[in-house]
């Protein structure tokens, strides 16, 4: 499943992130292309009133999302079934993660095969953390100890991901709902790679990336 109905008001474009070209292809395309090496099904899910955009890839199913990033999962939910059983490993992909290898994606699917509930990417956090009030002042220097950057791809047993979104809970990834129920989530090496597309520099730099033909 890879989520692109976010609007992507931190880039500061009319047009969602998502949609812009970047080395001859949309971003929203060089991500499902990403995880077409290993899916034996793959579904969009795009904003409100999108459903009839056109793709590149052959046998995708287009759905539309909601207002929330986890309502847009449960759409994409909705559309697998018939399609994955409970006991299927489902990957769900942020669509601004244009950059992330095949051998993440392996990496987390194998993690849930292996028993794992979910799976997720991250890497260390390398810069000193601070929680700040509300009128911007330090309040502390947080722990970076044990602290991780998660990215997308993430996996997880098809039924554990249905049954964390009962009841339209919300959470900024689908992970945190796994934890949430009690389940296993385990982490893989990230990537320090798979640069997620939030501000135009981010954009400049994903290009010059794909120009390059040097993906991983």
């Amino acid at each position: 499943m890879v989520v692109a109905a976010g609007q992507g008001s931190r880039f500061g474009s009319d047009v969602p992130k998502q949609f812009l070209e970047v080395a001859g292809r949309r971003v929203v395309d060089w991500s499902v292309a990403a995880a077409a090496p290993v899916a034996s099904a793959t579904v969009l899910v795009v904003p409100p009133g999108h459903a009839e955009m056109s793709s590149h890839s052959a046998g995708l199913r287009i759905v539309e999302g909601a207002d929330t990033r986890s309502g847009s999962v449960r759409s994409g939910l909705a559309a697998l079934d018939g399609l994955a059983d409970d006991s299927d490993v489902v990957v769900v992909h942020d669509a601004a993660r244009p950059l992330a290898s095949t051998a993440l994606f392996d990496a987390v699917i194998d993690a849930v095969v292996a028993g794992a509930d979910a799976a997720v990417p991250a890497v260390a956090v390398a810069d000193t953390l601070k929680r700040v009030d509300v009128d911007g002042r330090v309040v502390e220097t947080v722990d970076r100890d044990g602290l991780v950057w998660v990215q997308t791809p993430q996996a997880f047993r098809c039924g554990v991901l249905r049954a964390a979104h009962r009841g339209a809970p919300e959470a900024t990834d689908d992970a945190g709902l796994v934890e949430a129920g009690g389940g296993v989530v385990v982490v893989v090496p990230g990537e320090s790679a798979n640069r997620k597309v939030t501000v135009a520099g981010d954009l400049d730099v994903v290009g010059e990336v794909l120009r390059a033909g040097v993906r991983p």
